[in-house]
């Protein structure tokens, strides 16, 4: 039976460059699909620009272009970022595609018909760099103008009339769900931010707008837009089908991976939606840290924004791709800069790339890059034999760090092995020792480039071919490298700096 994986990046928002926020959400949700295909899952992958609002709007207007000819510039931009940090998606949505406005007015229709949406007027703070609503509590005054405590950003005061959604209904509901599920929103830091917000008490929620016409339409109402966030959200249920009853619809999401700024969206609004349209709601909600430059959060006012294409273009997409997985903690901020990327490098150089180097090297020279035989007495080396469970468990708990770290103790311990027996050393060694150590050695890095595979697909999917595996998963960890087969010594696997 197949079993099922969906998974989400946050929807980006294409009024912009992709930055490296952008990067860490797709490369971080890329590691997860791909080592669930590892484990044999069938994994839907989906990411996308959400392309509606006034933020857009007022961009596509500040170059003379109208929003859907800005949107489809900036959102290729975004499908282009999907091939340059080598993404697996399985999908890339657009909001302004008409398989995703047909959902969102087919879920406006079912709020409607349920009574959770009703016509009144709105009057309150406004942030359009947010496309966010806030109380004259979460607002504050510096040098003559309002803006959100929690972003920064300026606001507005805003008076219009509007379609709200009942979303002081939800606050019990949603508490209940909170302790029923508590693992559903993690890190456990972001959980108790959410659970202390819905304490201070829910608002109805504003959802339409008429001081604009750059959205989705409400049904029966063409002066009003449905606000862009129940718009946006609801990409993930338009890419899934769900509504197709002819289609199998992977819905609910097993994961939506976010950035910590649009926490409240995901984990409070999303599922009181859902909820109030007796649809599943997703199974967790990650919501990872900022990247910074430094101790700072990158901004372009500090001019200290890094490109990720430019560091790519540098270093290497894997290595860009290993860098974050290793060095950040998925969950907390991260800091991100050109030395700590160097020394991150150079210690994959040092210790992966020379091992694999060396016992490359020396297949070539005595056994003609034959993969070497074992003697009849051979007993298999328990480096070879490795248990898959630790690292399992490392990403089903999204500790990717520590997944890697793990791997690293491997590669530790195999170079300690080659070390310690000295296959070069002739005079210590049979040819026989020599052919067991090295049999030993390639089918141990072999399970390196396995586990490295979601970090480092490019790299492990070069060295992996040249064994001969075109093909891979989990159960490769147990199964040896055929005795005798023809090898590929690799190139150098990482630059030095």
């Amino acid at each position: 039976m197949t079993k099922n994986f969906f998974i989400t990046t946050p929807i980006y928002y294409p009024s912009g460059k992709p930055h490296m926020g952008h990067a860490y959400s797709s490369i971080l949700t890329d590691i997860i699909a791909r080592f669930k295909r590892l484990e044999g899952y069938e994994v839907f992958f989906l990411t996308g620009t959400d392309e509606h609002g006034l933020k857009i709007q007022k961009s596509a207007e500040k170059v003379n272009k109208n929003p859907i000819d800005f949107c489809n510039e900036v959102s290729e931009v975004f499908r282009n970022l999907s091939n340059q940090l080598n993404l697996s998606n399985s999908d890339f949505i657009r909001t302004t595609e008409d398989r995703h406005k047909k959902v969102v007015q087919q879920l406006w229709g079912i709020l409607s018909k349920k009574d959770q949406i009703y016509l009144s007027k709105y009057s309150g703070w406004y942030s359009i760099s947010d496309e966010a609503y806030y109380t004259e509590e979460e607002v504050f005054e510096e040098d003559g103008k309002k803006k959100s405590i929690t972003s920064g950003s300026e606001v507005e005061w805003m008076e219009e009339e509007s379609y709200f959604f009942k979303l002081s209904d939800f606050e019990k509901k949603l508490l209940s769900f909170y302790e029923k599920n508590p693992d559903f929103v993690q890190p456990e830091s972001r959980k108790n931010e959410v659970v202390s917000f819905i304490k201070q008490g829910l608002k109805d929620l504003s959802v339409s707008r008429t001081t604009f016409n750059w959205g989705i339409s409400v049904p029966g109402h063409k002066k009003h837009v449905i606000y862009v966030w129940l718009d946006a959200l609801v990409n993930y249920v338009s890419a899934s089908n769900y509504f197709n009853k002819d289609q199998q619809a992977p819905w609910p999401t097993d994961i939506h991976v976010i950035g910590k700024d649009i926490l409240r969206f995901h984990a409070v609004y999303w599922p009181a939606f859902l909820m109030a349209a007796d649809l599943p709601l997703p199974k967790k909600i990650f919501s990872h840290g900022w990247i910074l430059s430094g101790d700072e959060k990158m901004s372009k006012s500090k001019g200290n924004i890094l490109d990720p294409i430019e560091l790519i273009n540098e270093y290497g997409v894997d290595e860009i791709r290993y860098y974050l997985a290793k060095e950040v903690v998925f969950g907390l901020d991260g800091k991100i800069n050109k030395d700590n990327i160097e020394i991150c490098i150079n210690d994959l150089a040092n210790n992966i790339g020379n091992l694999t180097q060396r016992v490359f090297t020396l297949i070539e020279k005595y056994y003609d890059l034959k993969m070497p035989n074992t003697s009849d007495n051979y007993t298999k080396n328990s480096m070879t034999i490795i248990d898959s469970k630790n690292f399992v468990q490392y990403l089903r708990n999204l500790e990717i760090h520590n997944y890697i770290k793990e791997i690293n103790k491997y590669s530790s311990k195999i170079n300690k092995y080659v070390n310690d027996n000295e296959p070069w050393n002739r005079k210590l060694n049979s040819d026989t020792n020599i052919k067991n150590i090295l049999n030993t050695s390639i089918n141990s890095i072999k399970n390196i480039f396995i586990l490295l595979h979601p970090i480092m697909p490019k790299k492990s999917e070069y060295f992996l071919n040249l064994l001969g595996l075109k093909s891979f998963s989990i159960s490769n960890l147990k199964i040896d490298i055929p005795e005798e087969q023809k090898l590929s010594k690799p190139k150098i696997l990482f630059k030095k700096y």
